[in-house]
């Protein structure tokens, strides 16, 4: 009880410094979404507060029901990251260094039964200026080829790595700002084929933001 009390004022503050620092507001597109119909959100990776955008441009009752997935190695540290992990973002934690990914297909497929799941294809953060996009991992077709009648849904993120750049431990304020693409299916394609898809959707956001 205690612990669910802590967690929805932890969510209050973060939600709230992270509008202050970084304007984002949600979008129409997202909060007209009370759809609460599991689905795949994917975005585009460029900084460690990525997710915490997505989540905070989302209608409360929606992002109780999204499960951003991210690296057990980075959010089992310590004390505080695993309460955050559990507690206030009920973050999908995976082993980077597993040697049988497909476990954690299975187990995503599974809770894509009662949740939806943010995830980055990529799967690092892209640091390099001069390329839009990385290149998507082969975990989004997997996902998507084992839940077909599961939306995607493309998000792409504006600005997020000038507001907390590589190497930087405080955030510099700057409006920042989430396009919403639209839904789609995986629909027998083989894995090139929908990760050219996938992709593309995403890269279509950035070309209409500007």
């Amino acid at each position: 009880m205690i612990k669910d009390m802590a967690a929805r004022v932890v969510d209050f503050t973060l939600c709230k410094i992270a509008v202050f620092i970084t304007g984002i507001r949600p979008s129409e597109q997202l909060k007209q979404m009370s759809d609460l119909t599991p689905k795949i959100y994917y975005a585009n990776h460029t900084s460690h507060g990525d997710f915490l955008l997505i989540f905070v441009s989302m209608p409360y009752k929606l992002r109780k029901q999204i499960r951003p997935v991210a690296g057990a190695d980075y959010w089992t540290k310590g004390k505080i990251r695993p309460f955050l992990a559990k507690h206030v973002f009920n973050m999908f934690l995976i082993d980077r260094k597993s040697k049988n990914p497909l476990e954690f297909i299975e187990k995503m497929s599974e809770a894509l039964k009662t949740h939806s799941l943010i995830i980055f294809p990529e799967g690092t953060r892209k640091v390099d200026d001069d390329i839009e996009i990385g290149n998507f991992k082969s975990g989004i077709y997997r996902l998507a080829k084992a839940n077909p009648n599961v939306n995607l849904v493309p998000l792409w993120i504006s600005n997020i790595q000038n507001v907390l750049p590589k190497g930087f431990c405080l955030p510099i304020p700057l409006i920042c700002d989430i396009c919403v693409g639209d839904e789609f299916r995986y629909e027998n394609e083989d894995k090139f084929e929908f990760l050219a898809k996938a992709k593309e959707a995403l890269l279509s956001l950035k070309k209409d933001e500007k």
